[in-house]
């Protein structure tokens, strides 16, 4: 087309927009009536204008997203049985998790096919089996994340591996001596789940990469660092969330001179899942992971619409991998690379979070570093503090979560359906620090809804 659509039409400028919305407006005022604060302190307005907005130039997001099917391993000929059923009813990934050892030659010659993309969250550490795992996999010519976090460990369950100097030497050892360039995943999943906004979350993941750049330095250089993130259903503001880590990262990375970019992969968040009408689950899982899309996420996991209160299930996994399917296949949401550049409302929200979070990570550096705050408890208290405004902000109804809160299904009884508990468990044990305790908004409504059936 040799005409630019709409060209005939005169540009309109920031000022006129305003001055056309506040004689609208019909003497209320414009501030008082149009702007809200959202609980990270950023002013949301009620337009954007290229005036006001300064692209960012995100690079190395993804032209492509995968599908990635969670998997569980209790027996390694199971499992990889499991992810060929999986593979051949559209997932493109795997994520593998295991709380012990495995069969490494049972999975991985076992696997339907070899180029695969496949992420790993163990819940041990152990040099000898994750260099063997590694060489295994480049046999078959893997792409490996092995998500590798001795601080998150420390993060969620209080404790390190071992000790501090043993876990730091034990994944150098991994990294240095294994064929997998993809060692270290940060997981910030759980600062998400236990309440942290979207500021913390983010400043928290410089924070917690950093420590690992502190350490390591140089020998990093051949890693790929990857995160693990929680996407809510605050749609717009979990897209810029994710551009905005991208843009972080890079900035810290080339402060050390290693790569600037990162490997992403989104899953659905925990926090805002109901056991009540849990159909509506479905709809959160699926805005969020459009804003995981939109966001730049490198691969997406979904979670079951039913995974609170029911163990894995073929028709819960299903559901949740078609949810997937159909916005790649249907929707066409792979057909665009970087479709939110340039949108106003997102880079303003971008350069917001960037500037916020940068702005927070200093403090922590300032005040000794990710793990000293941890270790003195900082880091839980900002986060119990955000959780508990959120929380307040549920139980007062100025927080709407469908189901629950507002729109009940009175009807609806669940004490009958519940296969694994679905409501925080503390478990007293002697942990060297506080740990750091997902718990999702409608757990205590929900509790008594139980009682009263």
């Amino acid at each position: 087309m040799g005409k630019h659509l709409f060209s005939e039409f005169q540009p309109v400028s920031a000022k006129a927009f305003k001055q056309k919305i506040q004689y609208d407006l019909e003497g209320l005022d414009y501030n008082k009536t149009l702007l809200w604060n959202a609980p990270e302190g950023i002013h949301i307005k009620p337009f954007y204008h290229s005036e006001d907005t300064t692209p960012f130039s995100i690079a190395d997001q993804p032209i492509n997203w995968n599908i990635v099917e969670e998997i569980f391993i209790l027996d390694s000929k199971v499992s990889a049985d499991t992810a060929a059923i999986a593979l051949s009813k559209g997932a493109e990934s795997l994520l593998f998790k295991a709380d012990k050892k495995f069969n490494v030659d049972e999975l991985v010659n076992n696997l339907p096919q070899e180029e695969l993309l496949i992420y790993f969250n163990f819940s041990f550490l152990d040099a000898d089996f994750l260099i063997e795992l590694g060489q295994k996999l480049k046999t078959k010519n893997h792409t490996a994340f092995f998500n590798t976090d001795i601080v998150e460990n420390l993060a969620r369950s209080g404790n390190w591996f071992t000790n501090q100097k043993t876990d730091f030497q034990t994944l150098e050892t991994v990294f240095l001596d294994a064929e997998n360039d993809n060692v270290i995943g940060i997981d910030l999943t759980g600062y998400h789940n236990a309440g942290a906004n979207t500021i913390q979350q983010l400043a928290y993941a410089l924070a917690h990469v950093n420590e690992y750049f502190n350490y390591f330095g140089d020998y990093l250089k051949a890693q790929k660092i990857s995160f693990k993130v929680a996407v809510g259903s605050n749609f717009f503001f979990e897209i810029a969330k994710l551009r905005a880590l991208r843009l972080l990262f890079a900035t810290l990375a080339e402060a050390y001179d290693l790569s600037s970019n990162c490997h992403i992969l989104a899953v659905s968040a925990l926090r805002n899942k109901t056991l009540y009408d849990y159909n509506t689950n479905l709809l959160r899982t699926t805005t969020e992971a459009m804003s995981a899309i939109l966001g730049g996420a490198d691969s997406i996991c979904n979670l079951a619409y039913d995974a609170i209160y029911h163990k894995t299930n073929e028709f819960g996994q299903r559901i949740a991998r078609n949810q997937l399917l159909i916005l790649k296949h249907e929707s066409y949401f792979d057909q665009v690379a970087n479709p939110a550049d340039g949108t106003y409302y997102i880079e303003e929200l971008t350069q917001q979070f960037s500037e916020k979070a940068l702005s927070l990570f200093k403090e922590i550096e300032a005040g000794g570093g990710f793990i000293t705050q941890l270790v003195e408890g900082k880091i839980q208290k900002k986060i119990k503090e955000s959780a508990a405004k959120e929380q307040e902000a549920f139980d007062s109804g100025k927080k709407n979560v469908i189901g629950s809160n507002i729109y009940q299904n009175t009807e609806d009884r669940m004490k009958n359906e519940l296969e694994i508990f679905p409501f925080l468990k503390i478990n007293p044990r002697k942990t060297l620090i506080e740990p750091i305790i997902p718990k999702r908004l409608t757990e205590a409504l929900e509790q008594k809804r139980l009682k009263d059936e």
